[in-house]
C-alpha cells in the first residue's frame, strides 16, 4: 500500500508539473502574440505615415520675360475697383450694336441661353443696371494686390470687428471657380466675419482672385494649373502672416484648396468643400456603381444617393455630357471662342449666365427665363459678368481648363489622398452628386458630410446662410468649441 501511495503521488506530481509547464507555455504564447500584434500595429502606423505622400512642387515664374535677378517686390498694395465714363460708354455702344437672333419655338434653355430672355437681360443691363453703384459695393471691403511669382495677385481681406482685446478671427481662405469670381462670397462675408450668434466663431476671410481671373494678373506663360495656383495662394497666406488657416472651395476652388492641403497638410488646419468629383475610381466606388442600387446599405447609400445616381447612365453620364460642352472647348481651344466673348458683352453675358441657370437647377433648362432670377438678382449676376468684362479676363480664365486638362487625367495630385480634416457640404442640385463613400476615397479624414436642404453649384452665392452654417459647424468641431 505504501508503494502504491508513493506511485500515485509521483503520478500526481508529474501531471501537476506538466500542467504547470503547459500553462506557462500558453501564457508565453499569448504574450508573444500580443507583442507581435503591438509590433505589427507600430509597423502599420509607420508605413501608413510613409504612405501619406505630400504633393511636391517647384517655384514658377509667370511674369513677362525672364525672372528678375533682384528679389521680388513682396509689398502689399491697397487696391480699389474703379470705372470711368469711357468704360461705360464703350460697353453701351457695343450693346447697342448687338444683333438679336430669334429663339426656336418651345426651346426654353435646352439650346443654351434663350435669345428672347437674353434681350430682357440686355435691356436691363443697358438701361437700369448701375455699374457705379456696384463698384461702390465691391469697394465695401478692403482690396489688395501683391506680386507673387512675377504676377499681381488680387484679394479681398475682411477682418472681424469688435473682437475682445487680445483675440483674433479664425483665418479662412475662400477660393472661387469658373465662371465665378471673388464676388460670389460677398453674401457670405458678413455672416462669417460678423456672426449673429455671439457664441459662433468670427472668421478673418481672405478671398483671392485666381490668376487670370478678374483683378489678378493673367500668367504670361504656359503651364499655370491648379497646383501652381495652390502654391501661389500658400505664399499669399504666408505673406499675410498666417502659419495655419482653414480653406474653403467650390468648382476650381475645390481643386486648388485640395492641392493646398496636399502640398502643406500641416498648414491647412481644415478643408471645407462643396464640390468633390472623384478623381480616380477605386474598387469600392466601382462596386458601388455596379451593386449600389441593389444593395444600397452595403455602401452606405441613402435614398438621396440612389435618386441622384441611378440609373447611372442617365443620371451621371448623360447629364455630364449635357453640361460639359463648354469644358471640351476650353480644355482644347480656349482662345478661339474666347476672342469672340472678349469683344461682345452680350455674348459674354449669355455664355456666363447660362451656367448660373442650369448649374443652379437642371430643371431650369425647361423654363423660358432659365429660372435665372429665382435664386439671384440681375444686379449680382451682371456684377460678376462686369468683373470679367472690365478686366478682359474671359480668355485667361478659360485657359485654366487647358492648363489642367491638357496635362492629362493622371496628374500626380489625382492619386494622392488628402489627410487634412475635411468637411463636405452636399448640395442637392450640384452638377455631380458625390456620396459619402466616394468622398472618403479621396479625403481620408472626412470629419463631416452634410446633406444640404437646397442649393446648386454656386452655393455660396445662392445659399450663403446654409453655407456659412456648415463652415461654422465644421470649423467649430475642429476647434473643439461648443455653443453655450
Amino acid at each position: 500500500m505504501s508503494c502504491c501511495r508513493q506511485e500515485v503521488a509521483r503520478e500526481a506530481c508529474y501531471h501537476s508539473t506538466v500542467l504547470s509547464c503547459s500553462a506557462t507555455g500558453v501564457y508565453r504564447m499569448i504574450a508573444e502574440v500580443l507583442v507581435a500584434l503591438v509590433l505589427g500595429a507600430v509597423v502599420y502606423v509607420l508605413l501608413l505615415k510613409q504612405r501619406q505622400e505630400v504633393l511636391q512642387t517647384e517655384d514658377g515664374w509667370w511674369g513677362l520675360g525672364e525672372p528678375h535677378e533682384t528679389p521680388e517686390d513682396d509689398s502689399i498694395r491697397p487696391f480699389k475697383v474703379e470705372t470711368s465714363s469711357e468704360e461705360i460708354e464703350d460697353l453701351h455702344k457695343r450693346m447697342d450694336h448687338t444683333r438679336p437672333f430669334p429663339a426656336l419655338e418651345d426651346s426654353q434653355f435646352n439650346y443654351g441661353f434663350n435669345s428672347k430672355y437674353l434681350q430682357r437681360v440686355v435691356s436691363y443691363w443697358r438701361h437700369e443696371f448701375d455699374w457705379n453703384k456696384q463698384v461702390e459695393k465691391l469697394n465695401r471691403y478692403p482690396h489688395f494686390k501683391t506680386k507673387i511669382e512675377g504676377i499681381d495677385v488680387h484679394y479681398v481681406h475682411v477682418r472681424p470687428r469688435n473682437l475682445p482685446e487680445g483675440t483674433s478671427g479664425v483665418p479662412l481662405l475662400m477660393v472661387h471657380g469658373w465662371p465665378g469670381s471673388f464676388y460670389e462670397f460677398y453674401g457670405i462675408l458678413p455672416l462669417l466675419t460678423e456672426p449673429e450668434n455671439a457664441d459662433d466663431l468670427a472668421f478673418e476671410v481672405i478671398c483671392p482672385s485666381i490668376p487670370g481671373y478678374g483683378f489678378s494678373e493673367a500668367p504670361h506663360k504656359k503651364g499655370f494649373d491648379s497646383v501652381c495656383a495652390a502654391r501661389v495662394f500658400h505664399k499669399l497666406m504666408k505673406r499675410l502672416g498666417f502659419a495655419q488657416f482653414y480653406a474653403h472651395g467650390g468648382d476650381w476652388g475645390w481643386l486648388i484648396t485640395t492641392n493646398m492641403a496636399q502640398l502643406e497638410p500641416k498648414t491647412v488646419k481644415g478643408l471645407h468643400v462643396n464640390f468633390a468629383p472623384p478623381a480616380k475610381p477605386g474598387f469600392r466606388m466601382v462596386m458601388s456603381v455596379l451593386l449600389g442600387r441593389r444593395f444600397p446599405k452595403l455602401f452606405g447609400f441613402t435614398d438621396r444617393d440612389l435618386n441622384r445616381l441611378f440609373p447611372i447612365v442617365q443620371k451621371v453620364m448623360v447629364e455630364s455630357v449635357k453640361e460639359s460642352g463648354y469644358m471640351h472647348i476650353q480644355a482644347t481651344k480656349p482662345d478661339t471662342v474666347g476672342r469672340g466673348l472678349n469683344d461682345s458683352p452680350v455674348g459674354l453675358a449669355a455664355y456666363i449666365l447660362e451656367k448660373f441657370s442650369t448649374w443652379t437647377d437642371p430643371e431650369f433648362r425647361n423654363m423660358e427665363d432659365g429660372g435665372l432670377e429665382r435664386n439671384f438678382s440681375l444686379d449680382d449676376l451682371l456684377t460678376n459678368v462686369m468683373i470679367y468684362w472690365t478686366t478682359g479676363s474671359i480668355i485667361s480664365s478659360m485657359r485654366f481648363y487647358k492648363e489642367n486638362f491638357g496635362k492629362g487625367l493622371n496628374q500626380k495630385h489625382a492619386a494622392i489622398p488628402v489627410y487634412v480634416p475635411t468637411g463636405f457640404a452636399s448640395f442637392p442640385n450640384e452638377l455631380m452628386h458625390t456620396p459619402e463613400l466616394w468622398v472618403k476615397q479621396k479625403y481620408r479624414k472626412l470629419t463631416s458630410y452634410s446633406p444640404m436642404a437646397r442649393g446648386g453649384h454656386f452655393a455660396a452665392m445662392e445659399e450663403p446662410r446654409l453655407m456659412a452654417e456648415d463652415i461654422q459647424n465644421f470649423t467649430r468641431k475642429l476647434e473643439k468649441r461648443k455653443r453655450k
